[in-house]
């Protein structure tokens, strides 16, 4: 399924399009820049660096600022996201297209992520470079995502009283 949603050529697209975005990366304090690209639904591709802040908290991933810059233009579905990152050196030919290791979202990223599912599913790439890329499908990475589901509460009070053992009649003085 995920070769079948984007073509190899836009994979790859992506990727370099993360490349180039992490070289705008603010990341004075870990010195780990991140680039990452997603593809809209709509085909649109949007682009996003870390930023960060000396208030941790307030810093932003690569990943979210991506999403967002999407979701601000108006899109409402990630078909695929590319990410790549790894430490900050000497800007030369060889890092601004190839990192050593392939950079995972965190957890906060894969519940952003969540939310913005495409409706076929969205192909996660983490990538070394244009050539060296792992795909996931994003249900792999992110298993029982808290979604706009479970904030519609139960469908029957009484039926969730029963199942716990209490009695919906009776009330607590």
């Amino acid at each position: 399924m995920k070769n079948e949603m984007v073509a190899e050529e836009i994979i790859k697209n992506l990727i370099r399009s993360a490349f180039e975005v992490r070289e705008n990366a603010y990341a004075f304090y870990s010195h780990f820049a991140v680039g990452a690209a997603v593809l809209s639904d709509d085909g649109g591709v949007y682009t996003g660096c870390n930023i960060e802040n000396a208030s941790y908290p307030a810093g932003s991933c690569a990943e979210t600022v991506a999403i967002n810059k999407a979701v601000s233009e108006g899109a409402r579905g990630i078909r695929a996201i590319a990410i790549v990152g790894g430490p900050e050196g000497k800007e030369d030919d060889e890092q601004a297209s190839h990192v050593n290791d392939y950079i995972y979202p965190c957890g906060i990223c894969r519940q952003v992520l969540s939310e913005f599912r495409g409706k076929d599913g969205t192909v996660v790439i983490l990538a070394k470079s244009a050539d060296d890329y792992k795909l996931y499908d994003f249900s792999e990475l992110m298993v029982g995502a808290f979604t706009s589901e479970a904030l519609s509460g139960p469908a029957d009070d009484a039926d969730d009283s029963a199942e716990q053992g209490i009695d919906p009649d009776d009330s607590a003085e």
